[in-house]
């Protein structure tokens, strides 16, 4: 066999591996994903954002969002109003989190939920769960 030849194969050999390796580490983030999504409607931003849209008036929906942080223990810091709709600003050990819900129609509301943790990373499985306690609470509504 000649060298040419065998330098060939090597670099294919090494191309696939990587592509492989690449593959597979994207694998449980997809998957993971579409576990999430597919169960809960529940989306994901690269940007640690999560999001969801319930079928149900804004004042609803943060009444519910109030109860899941009360629920949770994850103390209230405050409410205001900004130019999408009401923001929920709320605190739990070394989190920060904001809830901002947006009036889509009279009924339907876009709730946003960003938990960050340290300031530079984010907790999407804390605004996972805040928007799935939410969701709880809104059936019982």
């Amino acid at each position: 066999m000649n060298h040419g030849r065998k330098f060939g194969m090597l670099a294919g050999i090494i191309m696939v591996s990587g592509a492989v390796a690449a593959l597979s580490a994207c694998a449980p983030l997809a998957l993971t994903t579409y576990g999430v999504g597919a169960s809960t409607a529940v989306s994901h931003s690269l940007g640690g954002i999560t999001y969801r849209t319930f079928t149900a008036p804004a004042q609803q929906v943060k009444s519910a969002s109030l109860g899941a942080l009360k629920h949770m223990g994850i103390k209230l810091a405050s409410t205001e109003k900004g130019s999408g709709g009401d923001v929920l600003r709320a605190t739990a050990i070394d989190r920060e989190i904001e809830i901002t819900l947006e009036p889509l129609s009279t009924n339907a509301t876009r709730m946003r939920v960003v938990a960050r943790n340290g300031g530079i990373f984010f907790d999407s499985a804390t605004a996972t769960e805040i928007i799935l306690q939410t969701e709880r609470l809104l059936v019982k509504i």
